[in-house]
């Protein structure tokens, strides 16, 4: 059986591109990307917020949207978005909507994390889909690129 961690690393690498170009964006270094059901990139995002003045401007929704576009649906069954760290509410209820059949995420987001930490929207069993979840890819390296960032910005 393959380790299912290993399997998204590759892609978490390519996530991990998206959020460091948002920190140097000068936005919070989040990045994401949507795989097909053959493991292509069919989605990419980052946080905008800044960028854009878009409070949706979260790298799964940007990565959600461009893979919707890609697909011409707004479902994406049998997908994966694989994302820097572990999705806030507003990104794990548009990943339940958009029929998402797999969340992988790299940190754990103790303050705002809706994929199990401080909330598990996208288990709970009153909704009609469930994603499957895969957790702590590569979560030392998606963790100190956010430290990096706000150590940066104290100290600068």
């Amino acid at each position: 059986m393959t380790d299912p961690i290993a399997a998204y690393e590759a892609a978490m690498r390519l996530a991990l591109a998206e959020a460091r170009g948002a920190g140097e964006a000068g936005d919070v270094p989040v990045g994401a990307v949507v795989l097909d059901a053959s493991g292509a990139v069919i989605g990419r995002g980052r946080n905008d917020r800044e960028r854009t003045a878009d409070p949706t401007g979260h790298a799964e929704i940007v990565a959600m949207r461009e893979a919707a576009s890609a697909l011409g649906a707004w479902r994406l069954s049998g997908c994966t978005l694989v994302v820097t760290l572990e999705p806030c509410t507003m990104c794990a209820g548009a990943a339940v909507q958009a029929r998402l059949d797999r969340i992988v995420y790299g940190a754990v987001d103790p303050k705002a994390g809706a994929v199990g930490s401080l909330w598990d929207v996208v288990r709970d069993r009153r909704l009609n889909h469930r994603p499957e979840v895969v957790a702590e890819v590569l979560a030392d390296e998606c963790g100190a690129v956010l430290t990096e960032f706000f150590t940066r910005r104290r100290v600068g």
